[in-house]
């Protein structure tokens, strides 16, 4: 496998020798789908899944929880 900076140099080569500009906009969006993800530790959390965080932070404040055992009761009574 080639090392990060012979691969940076032969990207960046062809990135400047090209005219096709379709296939620089997908270079460009490429990026932009990663950019995120590079520069944050963050997770990047859907409307749904934000939405079920706030739930379960209420079910935690007002004590609707089980303990692990309880859970592992109930699930061996619901599988026979």
């Amino acid at each position: 496998m080639e090392n990060i900076e012979a691969l940076r140099t032969k990207l960046v080569e062809r990135i400047f020798s090209t005219k096709n500009v379709n296939f620089l906009q997908a270079i460009e969006n490429l990026f932009l789908s990663v950019e995120p993800q590079e520069h944050s530790d963050k997770y990047i959390l859907s409307e749904n899944q934000k939405e079920l965080i706030l739930l379960a932070e209420e079910d935690i404040k007002y004590g609707r929880t089980i303990s692990d055992d309880e859970l592992r009761k109930l699930d061996e009574e619901w599988m026979k």
